[in-house]
C-alpha cells in the first residue's frame, strides 16, 4: 500500500515539475534513464546470483550458516562474506531482506551489511593508491571491528535488550 502512495506522490511531483519547466524535467528524466541503464546490469547480476544461491541453499542451510542459532560464528562468516563482496547499497538491502526471509539472523545480517558498506577488501588497491597502505588497513580493520559492535547492538535491540 505504501508503495502506491510513494508512486502517486512521485507522479504528482513529476507532473508539477513538467508544468513548471518542461525542458529541465525532460533532461532530468533522460539522466535518470541513463543512470537506470548503468545500474541495471549490476542489479540483475546480483539478483540472479542471490536467486541461484537461494535455490541451491534452502532456508534450513541458510539458518544453519547465518541463522540466529549460528551465534557469533555466523556473525563472523557474514562479516567475512560482506568484507570481500562488492555489492552496491541499493542491491545490498533487498539481498539482506531475501536472506532474512530465508532464515538468516538479524545479528548476522547486521554484520553482513556493515562490512559490505564499510570494509573494502576488493577496493583496497585503489584505496592504498590514494590514502596509503597504513591508513587503508587501519580504516578497514576499524570498520570490520565496528561491524561486530553494530551486530551486537542490533542483536540486543531485536531481542529486546
Amino acid at each position: 500500500m505504501s508503495n502506491y502512495i510513494l508512486y502517486g506522490i512521485t507522479l504528482i511531483l513529476l507532473t508539477i515539475s513538467f508544468y513548471k519547466d518542461k525542458k529541465k524535467t525532460r533532461m532530468a528524466l533522460k539522466k535518470a534513464w541513463k543512470s537506470f541503464e548503468n545500474i541495471l546490469p549490476e542489479f540483475l547480476g546480483v539478483i540472479m546470483l542471490v536467486g541461484v544461491l537461494l535455490a541451491a541453499l534452502n532456508a534450513e542451510v541458510i539458518s544453519k550458516i547465518i541463522g540466529s542459532s549460528s551465534g557469533w560464528i555466523g556473525v563472523i562468516v557474514a562479516a567475512l562474506v560482506g568484507s570481500i563482496t562488492l555489492i552496491p547499497g541499493f542491491v545490498a538491502f533487498p539481498t539482506a531482506a531475501m536472506l532474512m526471509k530465508n532464515g538468516a539472523g538479524s545479528m548476522q545480517i547486521a554484520a553482513f551489511i556493515s562490512t559490505l558498506m564499510m570494509v573494502g577488501i576488493v577496493t583496497m588497491p585503489v584505496e592504498i593508491k590514494y590514502f596509503g597502505k597504513k591508513l587503508t588497513i587501519l580504516r578497514n580493520l576499524f570498520a570490520f571491528i565496528f561491524s561486530f559492535i553494530v551486530a551486537f547492538i542490533i542483536g540486543k535491540v531485536v531481542t529486546g535488550i
